[in-house]
């Protein structure tokens, strides 16, 4: 297999497994909390991540000058972004709430037009802004009530996860994009940090009781934790490496839709014509987000 094959089968990959993490959390809340999901999803993708900094002697002591940066990085990348989607997946369909998740990069380019003077939100790139949005409301229906609406709490909780990883996109490019770190370090020193935060703040009383369900256990532990967080950071990684960051930045369109499939076929989830037109809407968003960058 040619070697730029492998790099777009782990494009391929990422987006995949992505799209399947909506279903484990959905597993998991049925018995323990999404704190706790949290916790135990850090402490299993710690693992491949943290083995690749230290084989690869990747961190050092002199990194430790900047831990509040680390410090800002595990709270907004990792401690609200993967609690809000835990939420967030608990009261919504898994389909639904990885929809949803495809809005992630409108808030990057909002956040970035409002705290990054130097980058200029054009005309394009505001359409894509707006129309993402309105793929939004499309699928969150705030206009529909009772028992054929969602709950909205729900969608204010993914909206905030989405928020929160688009300003660390921001944070990190502001404060980390030069001080030379690789991004297995930089990921170790956030996801332990994360850890630390969860531990000592956390109710993690119970968390025992996912080893009740083996299905449930094994989503948390491999495919939230293991694959969906280890794993997906490496590949994340070597695809920006290997076919760049503006090909990487569009691995976004993959989970929504994968997401979206899953929750019907295999979870059996009620999902709606509107919800694959507000995805398709969503994702048209952020195509215009991208359209010159991916042409140039």
């Amino acid at each position: 297999m040619k070697t730029w094959n492998v790099y777009y089968l782990a494009y391929l990959s990422l987006g995949l497994i992505w799209g399947t993490n909506f279903l484990f959390m959905k597993w998991a809340a049925v018995i323990i909390t999404p704190e706790q999901i949290v916790f135990l999803r850090i402490l299993a993708g710690l693992i491949p991540v943290l083995s690749c900094a230290l084989m690869t002697k990747q961190m050092k002591f002199k990194h430790f000058k900047y831990v509040h940066h680390f410090f800002m990085m595990a709270i907004l990348a990792t401690v609200v972004y993967f609690y809000c989607f835990a939420k967030g997946t608990s009261l919504l369909n898994s389909g639904i709430a990885g929809a949803l998740s495809g809005s992630i990069p409108l808030f990057s380019t909002l956040i970035t037009f409002l705290i990054l003077k130097e980058e200029r939100l054009s005309k394009r790139k505001l359409a894509g802004v707006f129309v993402g949005f309105i793929g939004v409301l499309l699928i969150a229906k705030p206009w529909v009530n009772g028992e054929d609406g969602l709950d909205l709490s729900g969608v204010l909780y993914m909206t905030i996860g989405s928020l929160a990883v688009g300003i660390s996109f921001v944070y990190a490019k502001r404060f980390l994009s030069n001080v030379n770190i690789s991004p297995a370090a930089l990921t170790s020193y956030q996801m332990i940090l994360a850890l630390l935060i969860l531990g000592i703040f956390g109710d993690l009383g119970g968390i025992s009781d996912i080893k009740t369900d083996t299905g449930a256990l094994l989503g948390v532990i491999i495919g939230l934790g293991i694959v969906g967080t280890g794993l997906a950071y490496i590949l994340y990684y070597v695809i920006v490496n290997k076919l760049g960051a503006v090909v990487a930045s569009t691995v976004t369109y993959i989970p929504p839709v994968v997401a979206l499939f899953i929750g019907l076929f295999l979870a059996n989830e009620v999902i709606l014509l509107s919800d694959w037109g507000g995805m398709v809407v969503i994702l048209v968003g952020v195509y215009l987000l991208n359209k010159k960058s991916i042409k140039g």
